[in-house]
């Protein structure tokens, strides 16, 4: 296939050119949701990961993986400062809240990242007690709670944008459940 610099003399709306280009942006769009549910559905349990590496059993494990919950997020931190902020991956809005200045909310990243391991190692904790962990069985009830809040705030119309709310979601029905284990546990 070629291209010409010139541009086309006439509308190209016929029959096969709207088939086979509404077909190429169906699959593109396809495609993009795919990459989209696979890479959330790795992030939901990613609260979890830093359990299933340090396998917390005590206090001293559960630390481990609110370490392990920070050390990510200054890695991810570094990388975003220094490879997506050039390459203009996403619109930063954060920096407009914050006056144009990225240090007020790397902090504030930091500390999410540390208290969703925390808390992720604490539920790990707790249900290891019960016998094997499998990552999918702890994580499933936080995405599902995440996605119910997230479904109530939109009906609700609260003026909260989906990704906002799900992750908001995400951490509330993480301290939920990590608070109701302890409430178990005494």
């Amino acid at each position: 296939m070629t291209t010409s610099a010139a541009p086309a003399a006439t509308d190209r709306s016929d029959f096969r050119t709207v088939m086979i280009a509404g077909a190429k942006i169906g699959a593109l769009i396809g495609l993009a949701v795919v990459v989209f549910l696979v890479v959330t559905r790795a992030l939901g349990p990613a609260a979890f990961l830093p359990a299933f590496w340090a396998a917390p059993r005590s206090t001293e494990g559960v630390a481990g993986s609110a370490a392990i919950g920070l050390w990510g997020t200054i890695v991810f931190s570094v990388i975003d400062v220094a490879l997506f902020r050039p390459l203009r991956a996403y619109p930063w809005t954060w920096d407009a809240v914050g006056g144009g200045s990225t240090w007020w909310y790397l902090p504030m990243w930091w500390m999410l990242g540390t208290y969703l391991a925390w808390l992720g190692g604490l539920l790990w904790a707790q249900r290891q007690r019960g016998g094997e962990v499998h990552i999918g069985r702890i994580a499933l009830p936080v995405v599902a709670g995440a996605v119910a809040l997230a479904a109530v705030a939109t009906l609700a119309r609260l003026g909260i944008v989906l990704p906002v709310a799900a992750g908001g979601g995400f951490a509330i029905t993480l301290t939920v459940l990590a608070v109701a284990g302890i409430a178990r546990k005494g």
